[in-house]
Parts: structure tokens; C-alpha cells; sequence
């Protein structure tokens, strides 16, 4: 049986840059993310932003079944022609696993259809990840809830699409709430987000988060793939203007 070909994405910038940040990931959340996914029926490689391309050549998503992406503090860094070609694969079948702050990234913005804000608070809440979906393949084996000591809280409202499937909602100390797992399907291709993962906190070493992304890997691999038609190509990305990707002293993304 082939092997499930996966892409981590990641910035790589906060650990090259935070002495604290770089102390807990000392690899880079890619790296780590790497070695602790790494399994017999998986093949990963690693890409980042200052890479050529941004390590998202035409050949490396062609030999990619499955894409995680971790993005914070560079999203207008991306290249609209690298994120076209994300897109493509994923309308053509490529499964994409979009990572906690990945939600205002181009790529999850364009397939989400949403501005994709919400509200945030880094203050080391507790998070209690409900799993709300027991049956689905991404929570297999997962416990009735799990903990994470220490996480940037996310709160509601949180602007996503209609069609979305919730798997988990998160409970944080300030009384929060967030639907903190859900998938969506575009195209032949299969979306899952998944709050969890500030880059100042632990959360990647935590067995059941790991167990997640272990899962979501394995329900985003294509089913079928098949090149999208020319014809029927959406028009050029929509311009996201810096001010897109900025946040509010009030814990609020910005108009």
C-alpha cells in the first residue's frame, strides 16, 4: 500500500526569533511536528516561508496528498501565486490541515469564503477540548474531553462557512467558548482546522492533540484526485491588503 505523502508547512519564524519560542521548538513546530507524526504508512517532508517558492513548488504539491499549514505572523508574506496553486491542489484533492492561527492565512480564507476573525486573548487560559463528534474518524480513540494547561484563549463569534461540521468545542477559564475542530469539504479536497497550537506553549507534546493530527491526516487524504478544469478556475485571488491581518489591542481582528 502507497504511503500518505505529507507536506508540514510552517512559518519558521517566531523560533528563530524568541529565544523562548525557539527553546520549545528547537526544530521549528515543523520539525517537531515531523519527528512526533512520523509513522510506517506516512511520508513527510517540511517546507517554510523563506524557502524558494516557500517550499510549495508545483512538484512538491503534486507529490502531496495531505498539507498542514501553520501560519501567525506573516500572512501577507505569502505569495498569491503560491496560495492559487494550494488551492488548486486542494479543489483537485489534496487533504489541507489548517493550524491554529492558519485561520486568517490566504489559503484558509479562500476556502473557508469567511474573513475567518474572531476574538483572542494570550493570557495562558486553561483549555478543555470537548469532543462534540465521537463518531468521526479525526476523534477515533480521543476521550470525552482533554485538557491543555496552558493556551492563547480563541473565543466566538468566529467567522467561518455555513457548511462547516463541528468535531470539538473549547471551554476556556474566562467562560469562552469555540469551535475549536471542524472540516469542510472544496472540491474533491478535505479541510480540517484545528485550534489549538500557539507557538509559546507545549500543546504540539500533548498525546491527544497528536492523536488528532494523526487522524486528521489519514481522513485528508485524497479519495480520488483530477486535475481541476481550466474552464472552471475561480478569477485571480482576491487583494488582501496588510490591514486584513491586523489585530486589535482589544483582543478583536480589525476591520
Amino acid at each position: 500500500m502507497s504511503k500518505i505523502r505529507v507536506t508540514i508547512w510552517n512559518e519558521f519564524i517566531h523560533e528563530k526569533h524568541n529565544p523562548e519560542v525557539k527553546k520549545l521548538y528547537p526544530e521549528g513546530i515543523h520539525g517537531m511536528l515531523a519527528k512526533a507524526l512520523a509513522a510506517s504508512d506516512l511520508e513527510i517532508r517540511t517546507a517554510t516561508l523563506d524557502e524558494p517558492e516557500h517550499g510549495l513548488t508545483q512538484e512538491v504539491l503534486d507529490n502531496t496528498d495531505v498539507l498542514l499549514w501553520w501560519g501567525h505572523a506573516a500572512h501577507d508574506k505569502v505569495a498569491d501565486e503560491v496560495v492559487q496553486r494550494v488551492l488548486t491542489r486542494v479543489w483537485e484533492g489534496m487533504g489541507i490541515i489548517a493550524l491554529h492561527s492558519a485561520h486568517m492565512a490566504k489559503v484558509f480564507r479562500q476556502l473557508n469564503g469567511t474573513s475567518g476573525k474572531l476574538h483572542w486573548r494570550e493570557s495562558g487560559d486553561k483549555e478543555r477540548i470537548w469532543v462534540t463528534n465521537p463518531a468521526h474518524p479525526i476523534t477515533y480513540n480521543l476521550p470525552e474531553y482533554f485538557e491543555l494547561p496552558y493556551e492563547e484563549m480563541y473565543g466566538e463569534p468566529f467567522m467561518i462557512a455555513n457548511d462547516a461540521q463541528v468535531l470539538m468545542i473549547s471551554w476556556f477559564e474566562g467562560g469562552e467558548v469555540f469551535r475549536s475542530g471542524f472540516t469542510l469539504q472544496r472540491g474533491n479536497g478535505k479541510l480540517f482546522y484545528f485550534r489549538p497550537g500557539h507557538e509559546s506553549f507545549p500543546t504540539y507534546y500533548n498525546e491527544n492533540v497528536q492523536k488528532v493530527l494523526a487522524n486528521a491526516i489519514r481522513w485528508a487524504k485524497p479519495v480520488i484526485s483530477t486535475p481541476y478544469p481550466k474552464t472552471h478556475r475561480p478569477e485571480a485571488l482576491e487583494k488582501l491588503s496588510t490591514k486584513d491581518f491586523a489585530f486589535g489591542k482589544a483582543g478583536i481582528i480589525k476591520d
